[in-house]
C-alpha cells in the first residue's frame, strides 16, 4: 500500500487522479489493483492558482475486505435511548450490532411525517411543539443543517462516516475535508439508519416522550414515557440542545448537572455569488464546477470573542422554534448548494455573567432572547432583520436592497439592537 499527494486543476475531472498516480508512481494503470481517495480539499489560498488537493492510496496487490467485528460482552442487557438525532440514531445502531436490547423513544414524529409538520408550521404559523425542525427523527440536522463538522479527533468519525454511505449519504464525505451531506437528503438517510435498527431487533417508538424516571441508589429503575411504565439496564439521554423539559425533569430527579457556556447571535445572508467573489477572486469565481464557497471569521476585538459556524453555502434560513412564543433561526444547505444566498451564524460567548449562576440559569437566558426576537418580528414567527450598516449605525432598516431573506414565513424590516445586551451587541459590531 502506497500514500501519493496530487494536485488537480479545479477544471479537471477527478478520473483524471488515476492517471496522475500511474505518471507519478510510475506504474502502467493495469497493474494497479487498489485505488482509494483519502482527502481531498480546495486549496484557494492563491487566488491565481486554485486547485484541489488529493491524499489517495493504491496498491498493485488484491487488498482484503476489512469486516468489523461486534464482540457481545453485554448481550441482551436492555437500554433505552432517549431521542432520535443523530446521537441516539447511532447509539442505538451501536448498541444493537454489540448485541443489546435497545428501545429508541422519540418525542417527534418519524422523518417522512416531519415535513407536514415543518411545512404546516410555516402555512399557518401554528406550531407544533413536538414535531419541528428541532424535534423528530433525525434532529434539527435532518431539515435545518446537512453539514458533517466535528473537532472531535475520535477514530469513530471515519465510521460514522462510513456508516452514512452505507444508508445512502454520497460516497464522497468519506474524504471531503469539508463532508456535506444535504438536508435534501438527509431524510433518506435516516429513514434507512431506523430500518437497519429495527432489522437489528430494535423498538423505535414515535411521537412518545420521556415524562419522568426514578432512581434509587443512584440508578434509574423506572422510566416513563408514552403510558408505560419500564425497567432497563441503562439510560442514555440523547436529547439534543432543545429537550429543555427533560434537563429541567434530570435537575428536579437529583442527576448531577453542570451549566455549559454557549453563543448567541443572529444570521447573516449574503448573496452567494458575492462569497464566491471574495474567497475565490475573479479568475476562478464563476468557474463552473468550483464549490459555492464558505467561509469561517473569529474576532477578538472584545473581550468575549465573536465567530461564524453552521455557515451554509447557497442555503436557507429556516424557522426552527421549538417552544410557542419563542422565535428561533437556523440555516441549512441542499446537497448542490446552489442557492442564490449564503447564510452564517455570527455569535458571541456568553458565561454566567451574562445569564446569571445555577445549572439551568443559561435555558432560562435563551428563552427570554428567543422571546424578545419573537416580539421584535410581530409575533408570529416572522423574522426581525436588519441590514448591517443599519445595525451598526443603530437605525432601524426600511428595505432589503440587494439580499432578499430566505426565511420562508416572512420577515419584517426593523432594529435588531436591544435583542441582546448592550455588552454583547457591542462585541457583534465590533
Amino acid at each position: 500500500m502506497e500514500k501519493l499527494t496530487l494536485k488537480l486543476g479545479v477544471t479537471e475531472p477527478e478520473s483524471a487522479l488515476i492517471d496522475a498516480v500511474c505518471k507519478k508512481a510510475r506504474v502502467s494503470r493495469d497493474k494497479i489493483k487498489y485505488f482509494k481517495i483519502i482527502k481531498k480539499s480546495l486549496d484557494a489560498r492563491n487566488k491565481s492558482n486554485i486547485f484541489y488537493a488529493y491524499t489517495v492510496e493504491f496498491s498493485t496487490d488484491v487488498q482484503p475486505i476489512k469486516v468489523k467485528t461486534y464482540p457481545k460482552t453485554r448481550a441482551n442487557a436492555s437500554v433505552l435511548v432517549v431521542g432520535a438525532g443523530p446521537a441516539g440514531l447511532f447509539c442505538a445502531l451501536d448498541l444493537l450490532r454489540y448485541g443489546f436490547k435497545v428501545t429508541l423513544i422519540e418525542r417527534g414524529k418519524k422523518v417522512e411525517d416531519r415535513k407536514a409538520s415543518v411545512d404546516n408550521f410555516i402555512n399557518t404559523r401554528v406550531l407544533d411543539e413536538n414535531s419541528n425542525i428541532q424535534f423528530g427523527e433525525g434532529g434539527a440536522g435532518a431539515f435545518s443543517d446537512g453539514k458533517l463538522n466535528t473537532g472531535v479527533g475520535s477514530e469513530f468519525v471515519k465510521e460514522v462516516l462510513s456508516d452514512f454511505v452505507t444508508f445512502g449519504a454520497p460516497k464522497e464525505i468519506e474524504y471531503l475535508n469539508k463532508p456535506h451531506i444535504g438536508s435534501d437528503n438527509l431524510p433518506k438517510v435516516v429513514k434507512n439508519i431506523r430500518n437497519e435498527i429495527i432489522k437489528l431487533g430494535g423498538r423505535v417508538l414515535f411521537e412518545t416522550a420521556l415524562t419522568d424516571f426514578k432512581i434509587e441508589n443512584g440508578k434509574i429503575t423506572k422510566v416513563y414515557f408514552g403510558n408505560s411504565e419500564e425497567s432497563f439496564n441503562e439510560v442514555v439521554l440523547a436529547i439534543g440542545h432543545s429537550a429543555r423539559d427533560v434537563y429541567e425533569l434530570a435537575y428536579n430527579r437529583g442527576v448531577f448537572m453542570e451549566s455549559k457556556n454557549f453563543a448567541v447571535g443572529f444570521r447573516i445572508e449574503h448573496k452567494a455569488q458575492d462569497v464566491n467573489f471574495a474567497q475565490y477572486g475573479e479568475k476562478f469565481y464563476n468557474v463552473n464546477g468550483m464549490p459555492t464557497a464558505d467561509y469561517k471569521l473569529v474576532s477578538h476585538a472584545h473581550p468575549k470573542s465573536v465567530f461564524t459556524f453552521c455557515m451554509c453555502p447557497g442555503g436557507y434560513v429556516m424557522p426552527s422554534s421549538s417552544e410557542n412564543g419563542g422565535l428561533v433561526v437556523n440555516g441549512m444547505s441542499n446537497y448542490l448548494r446552489n442557492g442564490e444566498n449564503s447564510n452564517s451564524a455570527v455569535v458571541v460567548q456568553v458565561d454566567e455573567s451574562d445569564y446569571g449562576e445555577g445549572v439551568l440559569a443559561g435555558v432560562e437566558y435563551q428563552r427570554s432572547i428567543e422571546k424578545t426576537a419573537f416580539i421584535k418580528g410581530g409575533e408570529d414567527y416572522t423574522a426581525p432583520v436588519q441590514l448591517v450598516k443599519d445595525f451598526l449605525n443603530n437605525k432601524p432598516s426600511t428595505n432589503v436592497e440587494r439580499v432578499t431573506p430566505t426565511y420562508p414565513i416572512g420577515y419584517k424590516l426593523t432594529s435588531l439592537n436591544g435583542i441582546l445586551s448592550e455588552n454583547l451587541t457591542t462585541a457583534l459590531k465590533l
